[in-house]
């Protein structure tokens, strides 16, 4: 999408010259800038993200110690906390191949729909001390969130130019993952202030009810102006690469999934081993990476998925403190996917996202092992700085492997490995939390990290295009 040109520049007076304080907003200004000037689908999309962020902040700090307040141990909260991934394995798939078929240029009623009954779903959980009723509602929780997740980042992909797609996964991540952390304060402070109102512990099953109807408030409210989405015609990518390469024609990558996408565009092209691969080279292509992000989301699923209890439980730390631990971790993150797109340039992206993950996987180890607090919560930190770096950087490496037509059925996929992982490694903690200790889950998921990241690179290294 062409740009807003910058306004031409003022001659200044004199008087203005020596004013240090006229000029000062200049660095702001071109800060500012760069975020300014798409279209409107991007700013609700965003919006609609920051809404997903906030919700799911919330839900880390209150869902699992809801579930212990009312009596039910480890090995169960580690299935309860798998539950929505597994929901997600269910229809990701499906999502995906919808996205890409049915709904390809008529995205907004799923994401209008599932808007709605999503926040149905999260009340749910809350609502009941019932085992098969938080089970459920979990499970439908991860079944109508998994339309958000195989629709926004193709929808975002194809409503920018392919130079500013690193820029607007960043801000995406930034929205997700550090303005969405607020939930974490929110998650806590809900019920901090009804446990005063109430005259009753932060940790009792009514406070932290509340907070969990918080969440599902949090992801309501942002659905309502999705309403004003503009559907995308068919030729609007073809337009948008069009525009943003100059005079270089499309490369017509929507004939074939795998076809190479220009230069201009950053687009990458595959390695003559998956070229020559015939009608394995897709198969070949998905696997290469979706086999490296099972892995990364089981390892992190291990050591995120029953966090906040784990500090629970070792420290004694009361709901408000683990909520605002959990905001300025995700704030951390956040405020790094900002600056992901200068790491990736001078880096590369591949080489950027082995830095980032091998350095995760001793951190990792630190947060289990650490023998105080302090050392325990600063190891979560840089594990947030570092993931904020990598998210953005790795959705924009992996959309830019397979073609526009291939993007939502890929980003269904990982939706997939990401079920698959945060269905394995949130159950297989709470297991080793209940039946070894409270910190083996660490150690499981330092191993997976070091192990994808091996695949991942060993594949894509000599992958032109992998380090643009």
């Amino acid at each position: 999408m062409a740009r807003v040109p910058p306004s031409p520049p003022v001659p200044q007076t004199s008087h203005e010259a020596m004013n240090r304080p006229v000029l000062s907003a200049g660095p702001l200004r071109r800060a500012i800038r760069p975020y300014l000037g798409y279209s409107r689908n991007v700013y609700l999309l965003l919006l609609f993200t920051l809404g997903k962020g906030i919700q799911l902040s919330i839900g880390l700090v209150v869902t699992n110690l809801y579930a212990y307040s009312v009596g039910y141990r480890q090995d169960f909260i580690g299935v309860l906390a798998a539950a929505p991934s597994l929901g997600a394995l269910l229809a990701a798939v499906p999502m995906g191949f919808l996205a890409d078929r049915v709904f390809r240029t008529h995205r907004k009623p799923l994401l209008l729909v599932t808007g709605i009954l999503n926040p149905l779903a999260l009340a749910g959980i809350g609502l009941t001390a019932s085992a098969p009723v938080m089970l459920a509602s979990s499970f439908a929780n991860g079944i109508l969130s998994s339309a958000y997740w195989v629709t926004n980042i193709p929808m975002l992909t194809e409503s920018v130019a392919p130079q500013e797609r690193v820029r607007v996964m960043s801000l995406n991540s930034f929205l997700l993952l550090g303005i969405g952390a607020v939930g974490g304060l929110i998650g806590g402070l809900v019920p901090e202030g009804v446990s005063l109102l109430l005259h009753m512990p932060a940790t009792s099953p009514i406070p932290l009810r509340w907070g969990v109807i918080s969440a599902a408030l949090a992801v309501l409210l942002p659905t309502a102006p999705l309403a004003f989405l503009r559907e995308r015609h068919e030729d609007d990518s073809t337009a948008l690469s069009t525009v943003t390469a100059g005079a270089t024609p499309p490369v017509a990558s929507d004939v074939n999934p795998m076809a190479a996408f220009s230069p201009q565009s950053g687009e990458a092209s595959i390695t003559p081993a998956f070229a020559n691969a015939g009608r394995l080279a897709i198969p070949l292509l998905f696997a290469a990476l979706l086999i490296p992000d099972l892995l990364f989301t089981t390892g992190e699923g291990a050591v995120a998925g029953l966090l906040q209890l784990f500090f629970r439980l070792r420290y004694l730390l009361e709901p408000g403190a683990l909520g605002a631990f959990s905001a300025g971790a995700g704030l951390l993150c956040g405020v790094m996917a900002l600056v992901a797109p200068p790491i990736a340039r001078r880096l590369g992206k591949l080489r950027a996202i082995t830095v980032v993950v091998t350095l995760s996987a001793p951190t990792m180890l630190v947060i289990g092992f650490a023998p105080t607090l302090a050392l325990s919560m600063s190891a979560e930190y840089l594990r947030n700085i570092l993931r904020g770096v990598f998210d953005p950087i790795y959705a924009t490496f992996a959309m830019e492997r397979v073609s526009a037509r291939s993007r939502a059925t890929l980003s269904g996929f990982y939706s997939l490995t990401w079920s698959i992982g945060y269905s394995v490694g949130p159950s297989l903690a709470g297991w080793l939390q209940a039946n070894v200790s409270l910190s083996a889950s660490f150690a499981v998921g330092a191993g997976c990290l070091l192990l994808g990241i091996s695949l991942l690179y060993g594949v894509f290294r000599r992958v032109a295009g992998a380090n643009s």
